[in-house]
């Protein structure tokens, strides 16, 4: 099973194995089939069983993209598991979805035991200089989604691909299509208003205000977790030792992808770098979209913390390690909660990035499991 966001990469990957491969195979998208076709994936099934036997091959692979669309996809999935297994038929199977919600929950309700997961993320700054040579500017202001690249040197253009192609799309398709929201509106105006505030703690009860017909915190919580299972919009949770505490905290917005932020706002690349506070909040949520990213690959998790004036921007734990990490670029400084949150605590480790620390362009270079 593969999954991810929207436009990371997913099918190429698969498409680039099948170029290399010499076994029989089969592949098919869902994108166009109706979500209660109850047959769907039973023939894609036996089209690839049919091209398994006929070249004689002992093994052979069978590709469904977009999976999460099909109702029920997983039993169904399941079912015609199960015959090639009684019948020790060698088909190996690719699953392909971009609704981390959906695919989640059917792989933990119907196929427990039978599949091993990969989650793949937006691109990380190293991925994205390798593959087009970006500068760690560059990355920070126009983030990690590939196929938008090449319209970068014409900014209006690229924006409104950010905008139609893939926010529009990943809601519309990822979320809308698939889950019951009943206030649509409403989720998109949280998601506009998330990715504003993008590194900065917001109570639910506080942004109310500035939103119509917002209905109750539960609602917007609910519709939070929707975005981020999109790979859209995160609200990081605060780092206490009590679970019950954190889950009552107020969210910590983060976007997935810089890009996010930077397609709905009217500055250039430019003009936000001449702005120290606002390129110093660029450079915050560029941090905090590379842990996000890397938490939901190396499965680690993540934090901010706050206590009265102190605060430190990100809390990293894996097991009983714990790490604290603070982003000093190019904003006024504030006093650093890094003290307070040492004799608290007692971490691991704590990590200044920026300024006299490490380096924000060093950190986004490397993966943070390396921390632990």
């Amino acid at each position: 099973m593969i999954y991810g966001p929207r436009q990371v990469g997913k099918t190429t990957i698969v498409n680039q194995y099948l170029d290399t491969t010499s076994l029989p195979y089969h592949s098919a998208a869902a994108d166009s089939i109706p979500a209660g076709d109850q047959s769907w994936i039973a023939q894609q099934w036996e089209v690839a069983r049919l091209k398994l036997k006929q070249s004689g091959n002992p093994e052979g692979l069978l590709i469904l993209d977009e999976i999460q669309k099909i109702d029920n996809w997983s039993e169904q999935v399941k079912k015609e598991w199960d015959v090639d297994t009684r019948n020790k038929l060698a088909l190996k199977v690719v699953l392909l979805g971009s609704s981390r919600l959906l695919i989640q929950k059917g792989l933990t309700e119907s196929l427990a035991g039978r599949y091993e997961a990969g989650y793949v993320g937006h691109w990380s700054y190293a991925e994205m200089k390798e593959a087009f040579g970006l500068s760690p500017e560059q990355y920070v202001f126009f983030g990690g989604y590939p196929g938008a690249i090449p319209l970068i040197e014409q900014e209006t253009r690229w924006k409104h691909y950010v905008l139609d192609a893939l926010i529009e799309t990943s809601i519309s398709r990822d979320i809308l299509l698939l889950t019951r929201v009943d206030k649509p509106a409403l989720m998109r105006k949280l998601f506009e208003l998330g990715c504003a505030y993008s590194g900065q703690i917001l109570s639910f009860n506080k942004i109310t205000g500035q939103l119509q017909d917002a209905g109750n915190t539960t609602t917007l919580a609910h519709y939070l977790r929707l975005l981020d299972t999109a790979g859209l919009l995160a609200g990081i949770e605060k780092y206490s030792p009590d679970q019950l505490r954190q889950r009552a905290s107020s969210p910590k917005f983060q976007v997935h992808n810089t890009a996010l932020l930077s397609a709905q706002q009217p500055n250039s690349f430019l003009e936000i770098q001449l702005q120290p506070d606002k390129w110093g909040r660029w450079v915050e949520s560029a941090i905090g979209a590379h842990l996000l990213n890397y938490s939901l690959q190396e499965r680690f998790q993540l934090y901010y913390w706050r206590h009265l004036n102190d605060e430190v921007d990100f809390v990293i734990t894996n097991g009983k390690v714990v790490v604290g990490l603070d982003v000093k670029s190019g904003r006024s400084q504030r006093a650093s909660g890094m003290d307070a949150f040492r004799k608290q605590f007692k971490p691991d480790k704590v990590l200044l990035i920026g300024n006299e620390g490490l380096p924000w362009q060093e950190f986004l270079s490397f993966n943070p499991i390396a921390l632990f």
